[in-house]
C-alpha cells in the first residue's frame, strides 16, 4: 500500500522529462527534480542550495522537491518520476537487495550514485524535563522519528526492536514534531538528518536539549543487527548543548540518479558539483564532507557512466564492481 501510495503521489509532480529546453542537448530533459526530504531538516536546506547551482549550469530548470525522505526517493526514482535524489546508503542497501520491508521483496534497482554528501547521525534528543537519561529511559515515551518514508522512519523501529525497548512511535514533519515536543505532546526526537540540524538548533537555542547517547553495548548491538550502520558523532559546539564529542550511531548520505539520464548531462551535473564545492558549504556546513575521497563510502551501489566519466578524468579509482559502462 505504502509504495503504491508514493508512486502515485510521485506522479502528480511535472518534472518535464518530455520537451527539452531550446538551450540544452536534444537528449537532455527540459527540467530535473532533485527529491530531498521533509522542511526543517538537511535534505531540505542542501536541496534547495545546490538546485540553483545546477541550474545555472546545466542551462536547464532545476528545483528541489520536499518529499517524505529516502524511501519515496527512491519509489519516485524507480518510477521514473524523479531523475535525481538523496539517499542514506542503509535506506539504499535495502532497496538494492530488496531487504527492507517497504520494498515487498522487490529489488530497486533503477538508482545509481553520482557523489557523496555527508555523514547522518543519529541524535537523540529529548525535553529538558523529561527525566530521560539513556536510551532504556525512552521504554513507553513518546518519541517523534521523521517522515515514515525517511531515514528514521526506517531505521529507528528497527533500532528499537534491537535494543528490545518498546518506544511509541510518532511520525510527521520535522516541523510539526518540533511542536509537538514543545506543546509536551512528545517526550523527545531523534533526528537522523546530517549536523547541525535546523529543526535541533531551533529547539536547542530555545531550551537546552538533553542529548542522549548510545553506549558502547548498544552501539555494538546495533551494529551487529545492522552492520550497515557506523559509529557517527556530533563535534563539540555543533549545537548550544553539546560540549563535548556526542557518539552514536549513524549513515552516509548520497546523491542518485536514475539509469536512464544520459551519460553526458549527469558527467555535467558531477563535474558542476564538484567545481561548486564553496558554495555548497556555505548553503550548509556538512557539505564539507561532500569531497571526492568519501566516494569510499558508497561500498555496493553502481556509480552512473556519467559519473564514472567525471571520475576516470580526475583520476580517481572506482572498485571494478561500482564501475558501469553503457
Amino acid at each position: 500500500m505504502r509504495v503504491g501510495f508514493w508512486i502515485a503521489v510521485g506522479v502528480i509532480i511535472t518534472l518535464g522529462w518530455a520537451s527539452p529546453s531550446s538551450s540544452a542537448p536534444p537528449n537532455w530533459p527540459a527540467s530535473l527534480t532533485i527529491g530531498t526530504a521533509s522542511p526543517g531538516g538537511v535534505y531540505s536546506v542542501y536541496g534547495q542550495g545546490l538546485a540553483p547551482i545546477m541550474s545555472e549550469a546545466l542551462g536547464i530548470a532545476v528545483s528541489a522537491q520536499p518529499t517524505q525522505g529516502p524511501e519515496q526517493n527512491i519509489l519516485l526514482l524507480e518510477s521514473g518520476n524523479a531523475p535525481v535524489a538523496f539517499v542514506t546508503m542503509g535506506v539504499a542497501l535495502q532497496a538494492w537487495t530488496g531487504a527492507g520491508e517497504w520494498t515487498h521483496g522487490k529489488q530497486l534497482r533503477s538508482m545509481r550514485a553520482l557523489f557523496p554528501m555527508f555523514d547522518t547521525p543519529f541524535q537523540f534528543v529529548m525535553a529538558p524535563h523529561s527525566g530521560i537519561r539513556s536510551l532504556a529511559d525512552m521504554a513507553g515515551k513518546r518519541i517523534g522519528i521523521g517522515p515514515q518514508g525517511g531515514t528514521g522512519g526506517t531505521y529507528l523501529p528497527l533500532v528499537f526492536k534491537a535494543l528490545n525497548i518498546p518506544v511509541a512511535l510518532r511520525y510527521g514533519a520535522w516541523d510539526t514534531l518540533v511542536a509537538q515536543l514543545q506543546s509536551g505532546i512528545l517526550d523527545g526526537i531523534v533526528g537522523t538528518v546530517g549536523v547541525p540540524a535546523p529543526f535541533i538548533t531551533k529547539l536547542d537555542v530555545a531550551e537546552p536539549l538533553q542529548f542522549i547517547a548510545p553506549n558502547d553495548g548498544e552501539i555494538a548491538v546495533l551494529r551487529k543487527a545492522m552492520p550497515e550502520l557506523g559509529v557517527s558523532g556530533v563535534p563539540p559546539g555543533a549545537y548550544p548543548s553539546v560540549k563535548t564529542e556526542y557518539k552514536t550511531i549513524g549513515l552516509f548520505n548520497f546523491a542518485v540518479a536514475s539509469n536512464d539520464l544520459p551519460d553526458d548531462l549527469v558527467y555535467q551535473i558531477v563535474k558542476a558539483f564538484y567545481a561548486n564545492h564553496d558554495r555548497m558549504v556555505n548553503v550548509h556546513p556538512t557539505a564539507r564532507e561532500s569531497i571526492v575521497e568519501n566516494v569510499k563510502r558508497n561500498e555496493f551501489l553502481p556509480f552512473h557512466p556519467g559519473a564514472m566519466r567525471y571520475y576516470r578524468e580526475i583520476g580517481v579509482a572506482i572498485p571494478e564492481a561500482l564501475a558501469t559502462e553503457r
